[in-house]
């Protein structure tokens, strides 16, 4: 399978503004995601700064930005603040707060207003359930499922991404996402399982032309690899 055959949408995962217009400028992704870790490590320093540039850069494709508030009230001002920066926004909530306490009341809070919700940190198809029914009928949202944390706990992730995506089936206008690509074969098991949207970080979009790729043709390249680092080495083993 080449990348042009793919069904599920790719969306890229970051906060480096200059490699979200690169990609943005390819063409094949879809939509944007990040989050505070990913700022963290793109030495973000003005949120709101960085939210309007990515909004002017990426003015129509879906764009999801995350609240950074541990109290839900100052969460709620932070998302209608977020939301007013483009109609392309999808507002990041956590299922949870720090404390463990449900998000719940203030997700339908925020989906009985008509704000476009991507509900992010969910690990089971129960929190997916219980995002799914706090959704108002009619607003377009994302719930973001963490396979790749689950499948680092030693668990597949099948089943929780198959019940989600029925979840999302039931609710019209809420799209399934797989969060934490760790491999490009996690694409296609995204697929298979009948999610609508991945999230894959830069590492991974380099290694996406590789789909399809001749494996015997790969071997010998690796094999290349091999000899010219070898060579540029300088090693002997014979003396």
């Amino acid at each position: 399978m080449k990348f042009e055959d793919l069904c599920i949408k790719v969306f890229a995962d970051g906060a480096d503004i200059q490699e979200m217009k690169r990609e943005y400028a390819k063409g094949y992704v879809k939509g944007f995601t990040t989050n505070p870790t990913l700022m963290k490590k793109a030495g973000v320093k003005n949120y709101i700064a960085f939210a309007r540039e990515a909004v002017r850069e990426i003015p129509d494709l879906p764009l999801s930005l995350e609240v950074f508030s541990d109290e839900f009230e100052i969460m709620y001002k932070e998302a209608k603040v977020i939301s007013s920066l483009g109609n392309n926004v999808y507002v990041k909530i956590p299922i949870t707060n720090s404390k463990g306490d449900a998000s719940i009341p203030l997700i339908q809070r925020l989906s009985s207003e008509g704000i476009k919700l991507n509900i992010t940190a969910m690990l089971t198809a129960k929190q997916a359930r219980e995002a799914a029914e706090a959704l108002a009928d009619g607003t377009k949202n994302i719930l973001s499922i963490f396979a790749g944390r689950i499948m680092d706990t030693g668990i597949s992730a099948e089943q929780i991404m198959r019940e989600t995506a029925d979840i999302c089936r039931t609710k019209p206008g809420t799209q399934c996402l797989w969060a934490s690509c760790r491999e490009v074969y996690n694409i296609i098991q995204a697929q298979q399982y009948g999610v609508d949207i991945i999230t894959v970080t830069n590492d991974i979009l380099k290694k996406l032309p590789l789909l399809g790729k001749d494996l015997e043709e790969l071997s010998l390249e690796t094999v290349q690899m091999f000899t010219r680092d070898s060579k540029s080495l300088g090693y002997s083993i014979l003396g």
